[in-house]
């Protein structure tokens, strides 16, 4: 019987619906809409390997700039595991990342793995779960993302990303069944945050604030557009001790954690104003 041969492309669009609901079975709770949301930050960053006809890998190593990347959706089916498919489609997504800084947030098993392609650990994030519904915040300041020039919600997530990636900000705040808030101070943007229903419950991120309160604030308006009951989820990165403080304070508890890590430097991130992190996929 003739060998079947291993084949590796870039992902059509229809394509990342695979590698999403692959992430579903390994129990990463994707949104509804994140095909369509991540396909936006480089069309070319999804790869797919296919034995035959049949699809058994994913990688999407998203390439921001000529600097920046992050690297996500590493899954091979459990069926086609220990064949050596799985570091194929992983040595063709580092080689379309040459001399960038590549992200990940990895399981913990995987960190040593990661470790032995360059990747160096930052820090972790911490996935919380928690109660939704409540009161929305009696807070003037809280408003509709889309009120604002999109220049001025670009301008105020520069400093929390090391890349420009208008097109997949543009999109992800404009998602279907989503809700994405600012919050002013003195008039000018000084938090925002993001909504999403996934396939179970609902994730906020990001959850980017100037401070604790603002981002409490935030924090509770966000919740409040679920229905008591719904099950939110908030990535946490365990560096930002004020973060900590807001998930126990609302009776989260820890489900997940990842590890951040680079193949470069860390970035110079404002960690103590990252309260949610606004994918664990890209970045």
């Amino acid at each position: 019987m003739q060998e079947q041969s291993f084949t590796i492309k870039v992902m059509t669009k229809e394509e990342v619906n695979i590698a999403v609901d692959w992430a579903a079975q390994e129990g990463w709770n994707p949104g509804l809409n994140d095909a369509h949301n991540y396909y936006q930050a480089d069309p070319h960053g999804f790869l797919i390997g296919y034995l035959g006809d049949e699809a058994i890998a994913t990688i999407s190593v998203v390439k921001y700039d000529n600097d920046f990347a992050f690297l996500g959706f590493y899954i091979v089916k459990p069926e086609y595991r220990g064949k050596g498919y799985g570091m194929k489609i992983w040595q063709a997504g580092l080689n379309y990342l040459k001399n960038c800084n590549i992200a990940l947030d990895g399981v913990l098993e995987q960190q040593d793995n990661y470790k032995k392609s360059g990747f160096k650990l930052a820090y972790s994030n911490i996935r919380f779960a928690g109660a939704g519904g409540g009161q929305l915040p009696n807070n003037d300041d809280i408003i509709e993302l889309a009120s604002l020039p999109f220049s001025a919600i670009s301008d105020y997530e520069k400093p929390f990303f090391p890349a420009v990636r208008a097109d997949f900000l543009r999109s992800w705040i404009s998602q279907p069944n989503s809700q994405a808030l600012g919050v002013l101070e003195k008039g000018k943007l000084a938090g925002y945050g993001v909504i999403r229903a996934c396939r179970e419950g609902f994730k906020i991120g990001p959850l980017y604030a100037n401070t604790p309160q603002l981002a409490e604030s935030l924090f509770l308006a966000l919740k409040a557009s679920t229905a008591t009951g719904e099950t939110i989820y908030l990535d946490v990165p365990n560096v930002n001790q004020a973060a900590l403080a807001l998930v126990q304070r609302h009776n989260m508890t820890p489900a997940f954690e990842t590890a951040r890590m680079y193949t470069q430097q860390q970035p110079d991130i404002p960690l103590n104003k990252v309260f949610g992190v606004t994918s664990f996929e890209i970045g």
